[in-house]
């Protein structure tokens, strides 16, 4: 039987990852995002500064938890490349299933707190979320092929629209359907919504 449980290596590397996130965070709120250093960070962490550097392009990204890119995300992209199915199904179940994985909203209520007393990082965010959703389309386009950049760029916003307002429903309302209902909903209207406007043409 395959073991799929994370080997000690790599729960060891989570752990460091988290602490120094922790750190940076609280740094942030206590002194202010230029209150610190990249090294009182490793020092409070009992990290080296090459660990950190490992982990993390910069400061920024410490305090955002934006590391390099998770293998199992990796494995996850492979599989999607390589299904042929409906590609809107396909899409929204890779990004399901990052979600289960990384659980992204347990982090939310620290990064509130620190973009609250350092609203410029807030630019920071918007970049990521920008730079993912031209990663997903290069993904897709992966799969598709080149000619698809439109289709493929089409497909990411749209999912995109659907995830901020399946996140907020859960942040505003606490609501407790599961996440990947909450983006099948919302994308079966859209699904409906262009249905019927073809059909009108």
């Amino acid at each position: 039987m395959e073991n799929n449980a994370p080997s000690l290596r790599d729960v060891r590397k989570r752990e460091t990852i988290r602490a120094l996130t922790d750190t940076a965070r609280r740094l942030t709120i206590e002194r202010g995002f230029a209150g610190f250093t990249v090294e009182e960070v490793c020092a409070e962490a009992g990290v080296s500064r090459r660990t950190f550097f490992n982990y993390f392009e910069s400061k920024e990204n410490a305090v955002f938890g934006y590391t390099e890119i998770d293998p199992r995300l990796v494995e996850l992209d492979d599989e999607f490349v390589a299904k042929s199915g409906d590609l809107l199904d396909d899409f929204v179940d890779v990004v399901v299933r990052r979600w289960e994985m990384l659980d992204p909203l347990s982090d939310a209520p620290a990064l509130l707190q620190v973009i609250e007393h350092e609203p410029r990082l807030l630019k920071g965010a918007f970049e990521r979320l920008a730079e993912n959703e031209r990663r997903d389309v290069a993904l897709i386009v992966r799969r598709e092929g080149a000619d698809q950049t439109m289709r493929a760029e089409v497909v990411v916003h749209t999912v995109g629209a659907c995830i901020r307002m399946a996140v907020a429903q859960i942040l505003d309302h606490q609501s407790p359907i599961p996440f990947g209902r909450l983006v099948a909903e919302r994308l079966d209207i859209a699904r409906d919504l262009f249905t019927s406007a073809q059909k009108a043409h």
